[in-house]
């Protein structure tokens, strides 16, 4: 019998040859790898707990069909008859099986047919329903992390070069001021603006669709997208400038700096050539779940102003015990946030020269 340590250095051995030959390329790989590992824990763990909430779709289905009959005649048993039609619509949504039946059957119809199943509400494809609805939150909050990290940027660094001034007490106020605000609270604030004055629609999106009047529709949905942007941009700048300002004020207090303005190289060159560059990184690592947080974040704010993306299907899905709509949008939604990590990952490799995956 050979030696069982030798043996598995020669079944990994092609794997440690490329993680020398291409440490990056080999890193990006083992984080896939962990990332599918992760996905399929947390979709395991979403239907173990779909599974301990009382009740199910069936039940709220027929549960809505008595309540449509009842308006219409009453005093009719139907006792027996339900227990029958709940348990003929619970085998044939396969919701009389264990949850892991469930989720295995999931899996090999997603891996094997590329299908993401039916909602069990609206029997529409799920692809359909998410196709629908992505893009409008994509726009949203795509919108809102371009404002807050343009803004971030430069109000920071120009603020860092005020440290001390009442400008930059007032702004670092401020910014303190948004980023404890409750998210929600000033959505309210902001919706009765809205309806109090009129000056902006309580709804976050037009009531005709894009094809009917192109122009219209894009002048009509800045409109009313406005004041959601506006929540969404407010409750993040604040962490975001705060962060990069202290950063600032960090790098320029480094020797490095100090070295830089004896040699008499031009402060505009010591900010935006050495401490600027050295921002990044920090932002960078944050903003690996800005994105993500901004979609998490946006279900109150889609919720309140009526707007039609991903997060509010999410809501209508877990209120609905919508079982493949709520496990499709926590699949996109942790699928974002492990992404977003190893891309921050890479670009910290590509903006920061000390940092090499790999190397020994």
């Amino acid at each position: 019998m050979k030696n069982p340590v030798k043996t598995a250095a020669l079944i990994f051995s092609p794997f440690h040859q490329f993680k020398r030959r291409a440490p990056l390329a080999a890193y990006v790989a083992g984080r896939f790898c962990i990332m599918l590992a992760m996905l399929f824990l947390l979709g395991f763990a979403v239907f173990g707990l779909m599974e301990l909430a009382p009740g199910d779709i069936v039940d709220q289905i027929m549960m809505q069909q008595l309540f449509n009959e009842s308006q219409g005649r009453a005093g009719v048993n139907r006792e027996a008859m339900n227990m029958d039609q709940l348990a003929a619509q619970r085998a044939y949504l396969g919701l009389d099986r264990p949850f892991y039946i469930q989720y295995f059957k999931w899996l090999e119809r997603l891996v094997i047919h590329h299908d993401l199943g039916v909602s069990l509400i609206s029997r529409a494809p799920v692809s359909f329903l998410i196709a629908s609805r992505l893009p409008n939150s994509l726009l949203l909050n795509i919108i809102s992390l371009v404002l807050i990290t343009v803004f971030s940027f430069l109000l920071g660094v120009y603020f860092s070069t005020k440290a001390g001034t009442r400008a930059d007490l007032a702004v670092t106020f401020f910014a303190l001021v948004l980023h404890a605000f409750p998210g929600i609270l000033l959505l309210i604030l902001l919706q009765l603006f809205a309806s109090l004055t009129g000056l902006f629609p309580v709804t976050a999106y037009p009531d005709f669709p894009f094809s009917e009047a192109p122009g219209r529709f894009v002048f009509s949905y800045a409109h009313h997208i406005f004041l959601p942007l506006l929540a969404a941009f407010l409750g993040g700048i604040g962490g975001t400038l705060r962060m990069i300002r202290a950063t600032m004020l960090d790098q320029l207090g480094q020797p490095y700096i100090t070295s830089l303005r004896s040699r008499g190289i031009a402060e505009w060159r010591i900010y935006f050539n050495h401490a600027f560059r050295n921002t990044l990184n920090p932002y960078i690592t944050g903003s690996a779940n800005l994105l993500a947080g901004l979609f998490s974040g946006s279900l109150i704010l889609e919720i309140i102003f009526a707007y039609p993306g991903i997060g509010r299907l999410m809501y209508e899905a877990v209120l609905q015990e919508d079982i493949n709509l709520v496990l499709t949008n926590i699949m996109f939604i942790s699928f974002l946030v492990l992404v977003g990590m190893v891309l921050a990952d890479i670009l910290l490799a590509l903006v920061d020269p000390r940092i090499r995956y790999g190397k020994e």
